[in-house]
């Protein structure tokens, strides 16, 4: 389960920004993460809860989005939205299926925090 290492990574993350702002609560973090970075959000969720159990950020909401695929075909390089199939992404445009360059859905970053 790699989500317990991301956990231990944006609570890191999450820290430093706090000690960076002067704040002492966290309220809620809302992180986006890209649909092939293998997260599976309720792994994540789990982890989450387990390290900040018994610590000044338990409690905080964690809250998930999901970037969606988009790539850039090989033949056309023109711009699509991967399908659900992972494995072969065929071009919306000229129908070309493999060695696309991924855009976007591989990311991960926190990208709101509530404080108080």
């Amino acid at each position: 389960m790699h989500e317990m290492s991301i956990a231990q990574s944006l609570i890191r993350i999450i820290e430093q920004e706090m000690v960076r702002n002067r704040v002492d609560r966290l309220v809620r973090v809302k992180i986006s993460y890209g649909r092939i970075s293998a997260i599976v959000p309720e792994a994540l969720q789990t982890a989450f809860q387990a390290l900040t159990h018994n610590t000044h950020l338990e409690g905080a909401v964690l809250e998930t989005s999901e970037i969606p695929l988009r790539a850039k075909c090989r033949s056309c390089f023109r711009e699509f939205s991967g399908g659900d199939d992972l494995f072969v992404m065929t071009c919306s445009h000229c129908g070309a299926e493999f060695g696309h360059e991924i855009i976007s859905g591989k990311e991960m970053f926190v990208e709101e925090l509530e404080v108080e």
